[in-house]
């Protein structure tokens, strides 16, 4: 049986590996922690962590202030919360300075089931892209982001690193090394390729195994660095395989299939099928219902495909 495990516990594990090695390591929370999963830094390292309450915009101030100073800080709250409250401390005060703010947010995407629409994110990949100096990463998995952490403590500047709130299955090597940028070829494949990011890049590999019982070749790769997105493996692959499906927990206004969209328009046009929600909120529900209702599984990510391969013949 696969392994399951949620991308914010291995944040919270990283947190606390990365804060033994280095001291200038400060962790703010919105009053989280226990969802979020700084509490484990907090129980380590009480005096290097910080509850700042339910103040997203004060919690950004506060993280770029300590970075000034020479601390990495990371600073966590619901997706939704994180990047919609204080979008413009985000931008004036940490990405327009290129400060060392890592700003890492868990309850990401639809999956948040029955907390309902106002607790679902899936518009933060396109508002935190937009930002000039901001990088953007949604692993697909624990191991993903356990590492991804570790190489955004290593990076200067601000990210933004996407979590979700339920288990999902284990899909990379934890001995792995995560370059940001550099996206992951899962499967090989002639006929089309599929980028993912998050959980939908699981999603994907069942779609893959589908569409081979029907003779089809996909591609599956990891996207997991949305910014800078890898303009290189996105070439290779539109090269191999003329057409592509893109698929993200996440609205497909600005997200990931708009990254690869505006590539290609500009160097490569080919047919794209975009798998995510569509100018739309959510409603409340379990998270593999909303999946499902909101054509998000790997069935919908074979429709998607067989449509591409029809355009480009």
């Amino acid at each position: 049986m696969t392994e399951l495990k949620a991308t914010r516990d291995a944040y919270g594990e990283a947190l606390v590996e990365i804060g033994k090695n280095n001291k200038n390591i400060v962790v703010l929370d919105a009053d989280l922690s226990a969802s979020t999963k700084t509490a484990k830094f907090r129980k380590h390292f009480p005096d290097r962590f910080l509850n700042i309450g339910i103040a997203e915009q004060n919690l950004i101030n506060v993280a770029a202030g300590l970075s000034t100073c020479g601390k990495i800080v990371f600073a966590s709250s619901f997706a939704l919360f994180a990047t919609g409250r204080p979008w413009e401390q985000i931008r004036n005060t940490v990405a327009y300075s290129n400060l060392n703010v890592k700003i890492v947010a868990s309850h990401g995407g639809i999956s948040v089931g029955a907390d309902g629409s106002s607790h679902q994110s899936l518009e933060d990949i396109a508002i935190m892209r937009a930002i000039p100096n901001m990088k953007v990463i949604v692993p697909c998995d624990a191991n993903e982001s356990h590492n991804a952490v570790l190489a955004a403590a290593a990076a200067p500047g601000p990210f933004y690193i996407r979590l979700g709130r339920e288990k999902v299955p284990m899909i990379t090597d934890p001995k792995h090394k995560f370059r940001v940028g550099k996206a992951e070829v899962l499967r090989d494949g002639d006929d089309v390729s599929i980028i993912a990011c998050g959980i939908m890049v699981d999603a994907a590999l069942k779609a893959a195994d589908i569409l081979q019982k029907d003779g089809v070749k996909a591609s599956v790769i990891d996207m997991h660095t949305i910014k800078p997105v890898d303009t290189e493996i996105i070439m290779k692959y539109a090269r191999k395989t003329g057409c592509m499906v893109t698929a993200e927990e996440h609205s497909i206004i600005g997200g990931l299939g708009g990254a690869v969209c505006e590539f290609l328009s500009e160097n490569h046009p080919l047919p794209v099928y975009r798998i995510g929600t569509r100018d739309c909120f959510g409603q409340s529900g379990e998270p593999a219902s909303l999946l499902k209702e909101y054509n998000m599984t790997p069935e919908n990510i074979c429709k998607g495909a067989r449509k591409v391969i029809k355009m480009k013949k």
